[in-house]
């Protein structure tokens, strides 16, 4: 038998095994950080009905969380906590607490927040996922839209945030977690409002990180491409795209739930201060912004061109 054809066949198996198990130990310390990071802590979800949401919800709620679960519609939260019950042991798990909220009813706030704290008295983990999004030419959008925008991007997430630090203040611990787009470190065409609200937050929370960490309190914030659960994407049909495809199309630059979810588990683990989640290109992006804008206004008025050329064929 040739040397070579026999090399091949038992390095086959080997590859194999190893790839599973290199899965498997993944799969093992992620759980292992799951359940050291928020055992027996009081967690709010702002939003547990995105996709996002119900991620962490789920990885969460395994680890043995205290959750308190929010989102605009009662009926679907009643859902999702009885899925989370018949999926888990109740020996071993909590039920989760549920609170309507709705960062576009400002006035409702305060009676949201009084309810969040009512839960258990206090709070530990805070992660604010709510997002509203917009895609349309600036002077297209109407200043009703703008002010929803803010009021679901900017204003909920800091009002609730500034409702619970008095909580955290007096205990001398909490982790404040906002999950923000990259779009808060960088402003694409056509989401000008979009990237205005969630530029505002991400400023609040840096400036809100130097001001708490005498309290012993965590900010941290993950900026992520879009997030989608067909997020991964065949590379041939991604590499046949133009440059222009690869800037502007969400699949190629999405990341998946799960994917989110456990790089917020390290993040709640290791108070990591900032996480960027994305591929290469728009890191590249995020850097040239900072190094050479000029560049950077460059491409992206060439990419606008360019979109707006391809409409017309």
């Amino acid at each position: 038998m040739d040397p070579t054809w026999t090399t091949t066949v038992l390095l086959v198996p080997c590859v194999v095994v190893l790839t599973a198990g290199f899965f498997y130990l993944y799969g093992w310390i992620v759980g292992l950080l799951t359940k050291t990071s928020v055992r027996n802590k009081v967690v709010v979800l702002s939003d547990a009905l995105s996709g996002l949401g119900k991620e962490c919800t789920g990885v969460f709620h395994k680890g043995g969380a205290r959750l308190i679960l929010c989102g605009k519609n009662w009926e679907k939260l009643e859902e999702l906590a009885d899925d989370l019950a018949n999926a888990s042991d109740p020996t071993v798990t909590f039920p989760p607490k549920l609170v309507l909220l709705d960062f576009g009813d400002m006035e409702s706030m305060p009676d949201a927040i009084e309810e969040i704290l009512d839960c258990y008295g206090c709070l530990d983990v805070l992660m604010l996922n709510n997002s509203m999004k917009v895609k349309a030419p600036a002077h297209s959008v109407s200043l009703e839209m703008d002010k929803l925008l803010m009021d679901n991007n900017y204003f909920g997430p800091v009002t609730l945030a500034k409702g619970v630090l008095p909580s955290m203040i007096s205990r001398r611990t909490g982790h404040l977690l906002l999950i923000n787009s990259i779009q808060g470190k960088l402003a694409v065409p056509f989401r000008s409002t979009y990237a205005a609200s969630k530029h505002a937050v991400q400023a609040f929370f840096d400036c809100l990180r130097a001001e708490v960490e005498e309290y012993g309190i965590s900010v941290s914030t993950i900026n992520h491409t879009f997030i989608s659960s067909t997020a991964a994407v065949n590379t041939e049909a991604a590499s046949s795209k133009s440059f222009w495809s690869l800037l502007y199309t969400k699949k190629p630059l999405g990341v998946s739930p799960d994917e989110a979810a456990a790089e917020i588990v390290k993040t709640l683990n290791n108070k990591k201060k900032e996480v960027v989640i994305a591929p290469s290109l728009p890191k590249v992006a995020v850097y040239a912004r900072s190094f050479f804008p000029n560049v950077f206004f460059a491409v992206m008025a060439a990419g606008v061109k360019n979109t707006a050329a391809f409409e017309k064929m």
